[in-house]
């Protein structure tokens, strides 16, 4: 047994956990983090993705002690404590960007991570950035306006949030508003 110490969704855990244990495995079924998904146990799906260290990976292929001293966001961590979804959760939900719902999940951790790499990707970008993450159900045109649209609200979130970080910065050296 080996002791792992990780952060998931802002929780601080240790754990023994054997050496061979998957991510995905430790993720589910020691954290009780059922949103991560296991599709396919071989990495080809993405069904499992997750943020690690902001980084999205797909944690059937890493190990529950690879993640040690690591920051993990699964799913369950993107949504605000009052429950407003995260801007890519919206625009999944708002565009019809799943059937099943089996491959969300870990399409939504891709595109965050995707979104962090090119703000504004255009059609054949954002299908570049998710083609590790299989979709049974749909023929992804919804799934690529969605994350289109995620762009867009990401972008306009962080114009709003602009002003009032300028202005803490000049508050914080002195400066005048």
């Amino acid at each position: 047994m080996t002791m792992v110490s990780v952060t998931v969704d802002g929780v601080s855990y240790s754990d023994e956990v054997e050496p061979r244990l998957l991510l995905v495995q430790y993720l589910r079924e020691r954290l009780g983090k059922v949103g991560t998904v296991i599709g396919c146990d071989t990495s080809n799906c993405g069904a499992c993705t997750v943020l690690l260290d902001g980084t999205s990976v797909k944690s059937c292929s890493v190990l529950a002690v690879q993640a040690d001293g690591a920051d993990v966001v699964t799913i369950e961590g993107l949504a605000a404590e009052d429950g407003t979804l995260h801007p890519v959760q919206a625009a999944f939900h708002e565009k019809h960007a799943l059937q099943c719902g089996f491959c969300t999940p870990g399409m939504i951790m891709q595109t965050i991570d995707l979104l962090a790499e090119d703000p504004e990707p255009d059609e054949a970008a954002v299908r570049l950035g998710l083609e590790g993450n299989l979709c049974r159900c749909t023929g992804y045109q919804n799934i690529v306006r969605a994350v289109q649209d995620a762009a867009q609200r990401l972008r306009a979130t962080a114009a709003a949030d602009t002003p009032k970080t300028v202005a803490a910065k000049a508050d914080t050296a002195g400066g005048v508003r």
